[in-house]
């Protein structure tokens, strides 16, 4: 049965960075019409693709896994009394494995087109990023604080959306228009994370074939990384005990 979850994180994670970080690829900004209207689906889109690809996902294989797809999840959760520790390590990798295979898709179908490349710059491959690195230019405090505030906003949604007590049909529509609205506000800030493995994902791939070579397109990856795993890991664990602590009535009698 663990196997079985593994390959379902695998699955999901994937399927969120194909569908979020490709459709901000692929689709955010694809030409203008003859009277010169976009194309494309522009930061809107992006943010409702996100959205799309975890209501799916959850619907999908959430019943064999728990819908994860996202480190800072998985601790969450764990912190939050609702995963086992001896688990997590396990669905962290996977989760990883599935983004990283979900960005080098995005590369695959990118790279077919005249021109691409990807180059040394803010929102390159989706990657996630703050200071020049940063779609507007937000300081590292900026990006600190937006990342630990929504990925605690987003697990006390997530716990809420999946407690004894809420509606169990809902739960995969809820997390996911959360997740909407999180990139509505966070993605001309840092390009949102939230998510540790969706930021590795575009960052091992820009690091890797990049212009230029291996190693070319290293900033995102090496340089600021560290900040999209420590900042939604800590507001994720942040969110989980609020939940816990000061929200939760699933100790009460119905």
């Amino acid at each position: 049965m663990m196997a079985r979850a593994l390959f379902a994180e695998v699955f999901g994670t994937f399927w969120l960075v194909l569908g979020g970080c490709g459709s901000a690829v692929l689709a955010a900004n694809w030409g203008a019409s003859d009277n010169g209207t976009s194309l494309g689906i522009g930061f809107v889109g992006v943010s409702l693709a996100f959205g799309l690809t975890v209501v799916t996902g959850a619907y999908a294989v959430g019943h064999v896994s728990g819908g994860h797809f996202n480190p800072a999840v998985t601790l969450g959760l764990t912190f939050g009394g609702r995963f086992s520790a001896a688990h997590a390590p396990g669905y962290i990798i996977a989760q990883v494995i599935g983004g990283v295979l979900g960005a080098y898709v995005i590369y695959l179908i990118a790279s077919g087109q005249d021109g691409f490349a990807i180059a040394d710059g803010a929102g390159t491959f989706a990657t996630n990023g703050y200071g020049d690195y940063s779609p507007t230019g937000y300081s590292m405090m900026a990006a600190l604080v937006c990342e630990v505030v929504l990925t605690a906003v987003f697990l006390i949604i997530i716990m809420g959306a999946t407690a004894r007590k809420a509606a169990p049909a809902m739960g995969g529509l809820a997390i996911g228009l959360g997740l909407v609205l999180i990139h509505l506000i966070s993605i001309p800030v840092t390009n949102t994370s939230v998510n540790p493995a969706r930021s590795t994902a575009s960052a091992v791939i820009a690091y890797v074939f990049g212009d230029g070579g291996v190693g070319a397109v290293s900033t995102p990856l090496v340089g600021q990384l560290w900040l999209f795993w420590a900042a939604p890991i800590a507001g994720g664990i942040i969110g989980a005990l609020i939940y816990r602590g000061l929200i939760s009535n699933d100790h009460l009698p119905d």
